[in-house]
């Protein structure tokens, strides 16, 4: 892979740090985590080791999806802080070497948005034609779309007589991006961030601004995963448009006029390798696009290096790659990988921390923070309602375990969190900081170690020849074996001088032609 068609980007090479900001860290006691504790965390994450943190929604919000339903671009929260403490929170980490990418929402708003109130005062109205309108057809929906609980995408307003779509919450009404003063109003959101110093933007569904000029019915989905469609239809016309890449090769013009760059990181979910590469265009759309095929795959080595090896095939000349394995809406990895197995957490580490291209970190992984089991009467997520106990998103959105404490360092004593934390007496940073065997400290090494063999550069990958089970590749000057079974295997050859593997943290250790169960090293290679 050449890594040199457009020249070095911060992100090359760089490891990202997602922070759920309610979950991280309660400055002011009010049970929810707030941007004055991401600043009182800056100095643990420079020890850690993170390039950049990408922060889940900041902007105000009626929160019916917990950010993800916008109520004003141009704002922070109040329930976490002010433009004053964004702005501080930026200059902080600055200082510190870490950059700030927010999460930008430019799929749907919230239906308390100015726009909307507007838009349902009446057919005429100035922001009628920001969002996506239709009358019904034979007195029901125009068409099949589903939202993501399963009802229709469709809700009626009875005022005029329409319905709007929402491909999310009703509450979530989708954009028009067919309204060129859409694309307009986006120019100056990403232009009054970039100028604040945010050094690029997560992109909420990447892959669903345009919909279908026709509004057609989508097609019934005949095989296919997750990734593919629900409910029974492939979304090929309620997302998926070709028109949508127009804008983030607009967008990436704007991006290419700051200095640095700012990161466009697209959320891309879907199946099909190939399209999400073109997303990348030719280097001139989205910087970066979420691989969740990666992340869905079984953690077996043949499963995960068949999709490494597709991804960095369909990739165009100089792009970056990016993996993750937990985010905000997903079991973390440590259990839907895992089990809760230590073993195969720090493995999923090391595997991350040792790809080429970019990482991304979910607050938690670090220590190997599991789901939670969060009961019925406690959950917060509107989406994923009447799911099983210890299923749904708010498993994976739990208080950050700082310490023991009754409050896990989270909040002060005696404060209710919006959610229940997890075992922090089992788990938690200041035990595990103290600890040179630790998960955290395996994962500090991992990055000090990524940082001085990839930083600036998107890394040549190669896969080697191993014994079945066994996952082994170069990765610019690194040589990665990974044992993905419940046994040990004997290696081929001495694999040269261990710099770091998941069983110790010490460097310098003599190489073994046997390699244990879950077990991974790095060595230099020869």
């Amino acid at each position: 892979m050449d890594a040199k068609a457009k020249g070095p980007r911060w992100w090359h090479g760089a490891t990202l740090y997602q922070i759920y900001v309610r979950s991280w860290r309660d400055s002011d006691s009010d049970g929810y985590g707030d941007l004055a504790g991401v600043i009182a965390g800056l100095d643990y994450l420079r020890w850690l080791g993170v390039d950049g943190i990408w922060l889940s929604p900041t902007m105000p919000s009626p929160d019916q999806d917990w950010g993800y339903d916008v109520s004003d671009y141009l704002g922070v929260h109040p329930e976490l802080g002010t433009l004053a403490d964004m702005d501080k929170l930026i200059a902080e980490a600055g200082q510190r070497g870490i950059k700030i990418v927010l999460d930008l929402v430019p799929n749907h708003t919230s239906g308390a948005h100015a726009w909307f109130t507007d838009a349902r005062s009446g057919r005429d109205a100035a922001h009628r034609g920001y969002y996506v309108w239709a009358d019904p057809v034979d007195g029901a929906p125009p068409n099949n779309w589903r939202d993501a609980l399963g009802a229709s995408a469709w809700t009626l307003d009875d005022a005029s007589g329409q319905y709007y779509l929402h491909n999310f919450l009703p509450g979530q009404p989708d954009l028009n991006w067919w309204d060129p003063r859409v694309h307009e109003e986006f120019h100056e959101i990403i232009r009054f961030w970039f100028d604040r110093g945010v050094a690029g933007f997560r992109i909420d569904v990447a892959h669903g601004l345009y919909k279908d000029a026709q509004l057609r019915d989508n097609p019934p989905l005949v095989g296919g995963g997750r990734l593919d469609g629900g409910f029974g239809l492939r979304p090929v016309y309620s997302s998926h448009r070709p028109e949508t890449h127009g804008v983030y090769r607009d967008w990436q013009k704007v991006a290419d006029g700051y200095s640095p760059q700012r990161l466009l990181l697209g959320e891309t979910w879907m199946g099909d390798l190939g399209m999400m590469a073109s997303y990348y265009g030719q280097n001139d759309e989205l910087d970066l696009a979420f691989n969740f095929p990666f992340v869905f795959a079984e953690f077996e080595a043949d499963a995960l290096a068949g999709v490494v090896d597709e991804t960095l095939a369909k990739l165009p000349v100089g792009a970056s790659p990016v993996w993750m394995a937990s985010n905000h809406d997903l079991s973390r990895f440590p259990t839907r990988w895992g089990g809760g197995d230590e073993r195969k957490a720090r493995l999923a580490l090391l595997m991350l921390a040792t790809l080429p291209g970019t990482t991304t970190f979910y607050y938690g992984d670090e220590i190997a923070m599991t789901d939670v089991a969060v009961p019925m009467e406690l959950r917060r997520d509107h989406m994923t309602p009447g799911v099983a106990e210890g299923v749904g998103r708010d498993a994976g959105r739990t208080p950050m375990q700082w310490d023991a404490s009754p409050s896990a360092g989270f909040a002060a004593e005696g404060v209710t969190t919006w959610l229940p934390f997890g075992d922090n007496a089992a788990r938690n940073v200041a035990a595990q900081r103290e600890d040179p065997g630790s998960t955290l400290r395996l994962c500090r090494d991992l990055l000090a170690l990524r940082r001085s063999a990839f930083g600036g550069q998107v890394a040549a990958y190669e896969r080697l020849p191993a014994p079945p089970g066994v996952w082994s590749y170069r990765s610019g000057p690194l040589l990665v074996t990974a044992n993905f079974t419940g046994h040990p295997v004997s290696l081929p050859r001495p694999p040269g001088e261990v710099l770091l593997t998941t069983v110790t943290t010490g460097t310098g250790a003599q190489p073994s032609t046997t390699l244990g169960s879950w077990q991974g090293l790095v060595t230099r290679r020869n």
